[in-house]
């Protein structure tokens, strides 16, 4: 056993131990649905906005998202900026708005939330289905981990995939949103250290008379290998090939925002006053975070493009730059990356099945006839048993590694925003209540256009697909708001004069 593995394996059993006492405490915290869902509505600020940074980046951002910088250069750093900028201005967006109607409805979730406003349950069944896509979210984390294995552990790829699988799975069993927030919070200061970490270790190593000819001499570098490499629109980027792919990662990064496994944190908060500590401290961690990005700039310039895995030229940067120790605390790190966000969604996920489709739509319409108290104890055990499932599923999905992790994560992101994003919007910002019919109209014109777009090979991005039929999304829920309100009125002006 080399060293590297032994410092990994030390780390990891480490980690896993502080990860799986902090799910113990989440389980004897958890009492009911409600306390799976959103920890009882009951958290602070700080650490949700911990848990928020923790569960927008994901693993992507540590592997994903530095092997499109490696593979790119320098226009990847529009990811950067759509992550930041739209992330805080989709939360700003909807968050107030969306805590405060929630005093009342009491919502656990976002199809709970919108078929509760909505007042309808095809709603809040539809959108519960339509969370299914981020199986595909849960299978690239899932990739993350096992990429990691089998780089500093030497295990098997699907050995990884396997374990990575079970560990998740355990904790999230136990202690739902509580397991996930307390975990979470510990990662994403992990995530943070690493940032900085790899963004100055660049400026020491390819240090050149000054901070501006350093990055200058990384910017000749990246250009003598491939000038497509220093161009501000790479024509060999999946997502930033032109200025309307980056108008549209932005967009879809700020859709992002309001996606299930984080308007559960937003419901989640004690007070609603405690929203603007949260998103300041989602959004100073999350650009401390991001800054790993430059991690793949660095890895080709040290290392070129030769055999270096795209998903792995963080890792390879690490290997190369820093001793023993460091590049096993990067592992453990990228593992928490990994887990702080899988947890979230099978929460997420969970709670559709346990509070959406069984509480608020089979028992409250006496499909399911059973008393409050046995209704809540079954709903708990739905929510947990649901996620040995999801895990399973999400894991089959990805057993062949793909070529990059981030592109899976990014079909279940697009197809969630596509079909949501409309009705949550119009919610916010519509003048009057939108009918039922209208919400129903945006869900299903939102989530097709996304499936054309992209499955049918109109938009080969998948950000660009996602916000593009995300934009239709939400035009059709306007479009819809207004003609049903004037069929509406024309239907009792028609009335009134038979009654004449």
């Amino acid at each position: 056993m080399n060293t590297v593995t032994l410092f990994t394996w030390i780390g990891f059993i480490a980690f896993l131990a502080i990860m799986l006492f902090l799910g113990y405490i989440g389980t004897k915290k958890t009492k009911n649905i409600r306390d799976f869902a959103i920890g009882g509505g009951s958290l602070g600020p700080v650490v949700l906005g911990l848990s928020f940074a923790a569960t927008y980046l994901s693993a992507a951002t540590f592997l994903g998202y530095p092997g499109w910088s490696h593979e790119w250069g320098l226009t990847n750093l529009w990811l950067a900026l759509a992550m930041i900028g739209g992330g805080a201005l989709g939360v700003l967006m909807v968050a107030k708005k969306i805590r405060s109607l929630n005093e009342e409805q009491k919502s656990l979730s976002l199809p709970d939330w919108l078929g509760d406003y909505y007042n309808s349950d095809l709603l809040r069944v539809g959108t519960g289905l339509i969370l299914l896509f981020n199986i595909f979210y849960i299978a690239a984390q899932f990739v993350a981990g096992a990429r990691i294995f089998e780089y500093l552990l030497g295990m098997e790829y699907r050995t990884g995939l396997i374990l990575i699988t079970a560990i998740v799975v355990l904790y999230v069993f136990g202690g739902g949103a509580f397991a996930d927030i307390y975990t979470d919070a510990v990662q994403v200061i992990l995530m943070a250290i690493a940032g900085i970490v790899i963004f100055i270790s660049g400026i020491v190593i390819f240090w050149k008379d000054g901070i501006t000819a350093t990055f200058a001499g990384i910017a000749d570098n990246l250009a003598a290998q491939d000038g497509n490499l220093v161009a501000v629109f790479n024509p060999d980027s999946a997502h930033f090939y032109s200025i309307g792919a980056v108008i549209g990662a932005i967009c879809i990064q700020w859709a992002f925002a309001s996606a299930p496994h984080l308007f559960n944190k937003v419901l989640g908060i004690k007070s609603e006053k405690d929203l603007g500590k949260m998103i300041l401290t989602y959004v100073i961690t999350a650009s401390l975070s991001v800054l790993v990005l430059f991690g793949g700039l660095y890895s080709r310039v040290a290392l070129g493009s030769a055999e270096v895995v795209a998903d792995l030229a963080l890792m390879e940067y690490v290997a190369w730059a820093f001793p023993a120790v460091i590049v096993a605390l990067f592992g453990v790190v990228i593992l928490a990356a990994a887990m702080s966000t899988t947890d979230g969604l099978f929460v997420s996920i969970s709670t559709v099945f346990a509070n959406d489709i069984f509480l608020k739509f089979l028992v409250r319409r006496g499909y399911v006839r059973v008393d409050e108290e046995k209704a809540e104890k079954i709903a708990l055990q739905i929510s947990r048993l649901t996620v040995p499932l999801v895990g399973i599923i999400a894991l089959l999905i990805v057993m062949k590694p793909p070529v990059y992790m981030g592109d899976v994560m990014w079909i279940g992101i697009s197809g969630v925003a596509a079909g949501t994003l409309g009705p949550i919007l119009y919610a916010v910002y519509g003048k009057r209540k939108a009918s039922a019919r209208a919400a129903e109209g945006s869900m299903i014109i939102g989530l097709s256009a996304y499936l054309i777009l992209y499955f049918g090979g109109l938009i080969p991005s998948t950000m660009t697909a996602g916000a593009v039929a995300t934009g239709i999304g939400i035009a059709s829920m306007v479009v819809l708001a207004n003609v049903l309100a004037a069929d509406k009125k024309a239907t009792r002006l028609a009335s009134a004069e038979q009654r004449q």
